[in-house]
């Protein structure tokens, strides 16, 4: 079985061109999805949070993780704001905790964040203060975290990328094409 480092560059290389620009990125991507694919595996359920910029980008992945052409088991994911619709009303260290402690009694804290946005935007609070983040961070240098420019005008298509890598990745791992471990 061929190790996740080495599978993720294979499958990088494969896409040719068009995907060249994450090899030099895959020491931040091998990390975090490594980490964000185990608590998958743990039957941790997703909560996504997207900044106001990248909400189109939410639909996608929620329509998108669960597809029946996929083949594999269900994952969990819930966007943030289907589980509290004022989510954006949170402001600060206590409001935050309060939230925190109302998904922990209701996913008995078998749960991570999945980040996807600016690293100044409020909503980046709760998901940067948990290390079990899986965190796509624009303009922001964040510890296992994968940092993106906001203002790379093909930022959108390297979402959709990223998003397809991190897909074919959990596939890849669930059908013991790669292993995550060591």
């Amino acid at each position: 079985m061929t190790n996740f480092g080495t599978w993720t560059l294979e499958a990088i290389r494969s896409e040719g061109a068009s995907l060249s620009w994450l090899e030099e990125l895959r020491f931040e991507w091998l990390p975090a999805t490594q980490n964000a694919i185990a608590q998958i595996l743990d039957s941790k359920t997703i909560v996504l949070i997207l900044d106001e910029e990248y909400m189109w980008l939410e639909k996608y992945i929620i329509t998108s993780l669960n597809k029946s052409t996929h083949g594999r088991p269900l994952i969990p994911i819930v966007p943030i704001d289907s589980i509290y619709p004022r989510y954006n009303e949170i402001i600060g260290g206590e409001m935050i905790d309060m939230f925190e402690d109302m998904l922990s009694l209701a996913y008995k804290d078998e749960y991570f964040f999945w980040y996807i946005g600016r690293g100044e935007c409020r909503r980046s609070d709760i998901a940067k203060r948990n290390d079990h983040s899986y965190l796509w961070m624009m303009d922001e240098n964040f510890q296992n975290a994968m940092t993106l420019k906001s203002y790379d005008k093909h930022i959108d298509i390297k979402l959709l990328q990223l998003y397809r890598l991190f897909d074919e990745s959990l596939s890849a791992v669930l059908f013991g094409e790669t292993s995550i471990d060591g």
